[in-house]
């Protein structure tokens, strides 16, 4: 199965948003990541981990978001992506193409598909 057969809409800021302003986007929309991006290019990544690590010793989400972001293809298997988190003790992968962010997978919804992936892996 390949990562844009499961892949989302991301949830984006495209501006640098307070840490009480990302926190309150992503409990409204049931998440737990932001995507801070200016035009298609990503900056970085704010989860609800950062969030709780970092509320009230910063401000901004650009104080505390990881900025060196790993990302994979729509054409990637599924396989890859679980590897790739796995390597970077990361849970969840921005999907790019050519350069231009386009989707959004997290662990959860690969394993979710677990089936498809058992079936990339044995057979």
């Amino acid at each position: 199965m390949l990562v844009k057969e499961i892949m989302k809409r991301p949830f984006v800021v495209e501006k640098d948003v307070s840490l009480a302003e990302a926190a309150e986007i992503m409990s409204n929309k049931g998440i737990g990541s932001l995507l801070f991006v200016s035009g298609d290019k990503i900056k970085g990544i704010i989860t609800e981990g950062d969030l709780i690590k970092n509320f009230g010793k910063h401000e901004k989400i650009s104080q505390v978001m990881t900025s060196k972001v790993k990302a994979i293809m729509p054409e990637d298997g599924l396989d890859r992506a679980l590897e790739v988190m796995r390597e970077n003790k990361i849970k969840r992968l921005p999907v790019v193409n050519g350069g231009k962010l386009v989707g959004f997978i997290t662990l959860t919804d690969v394993m979710a598909n677990f089936e498809a992936l058992e079936e990339d892996f044995f057979f």
